[in-house]
């Protein structure tokens, strides 16, 4: 079983930039593929960025892509997701999941485990 907690939300204005962490416990952190959601008020869950347990294979929404990188320290039971060029449409909940296993999922129903959610406002 593993445990996450997001950190790194906050207000920040258009165009700046923002790093999310995601804190797990236990031991076998490197076990896990990882992702990143998000959630705006009204609307359903999506899929931001996903990493395999190795870090060596990543996903992203194609919305996205060039602006977002996932990352993770296996050492440090830590991944991340560097946000930047920030829009308005991009002001949600984030949230940091995990699952078991060696590849990368894109669904949120995969995911067995989830962090408890940081809020990312962007002003315009």
């Amino acid at each position: 079983q593993v445990q996450l907690v997001e950190s790194g939300g906050g207000l920040v204005q258009a165009g700046g930039s923002l790093r999310l962490s995601c804190a797990a416990s236990g031991r076998t952190f490197s076990s896990y593929a990882m992702g990143w959601f998000r959630q705006a008020p009204g609307k359903e869950r999506e899929f931001v960025a996903a990493i395999t347990w190795s870090g060596s294979n990543t996903a992203y929404a194609d919305s996205l892509k060039g602006r977002f990188t996932i990352s993770r320290d296996n050492a440090k039971n830590t991944m991340y997701l560097q946000m930047s060029s920030l829009k308005p449409e991009d002001t949600a909940v984030y949230y940091c999941a995990a699952k078991a296993g060696r590849t990368y999922y894109l669904n949120p129903y995969d995911y067995d485990y989830w962090g408890q959610g940081t809020q990312v406002t962007v002003s315009s």
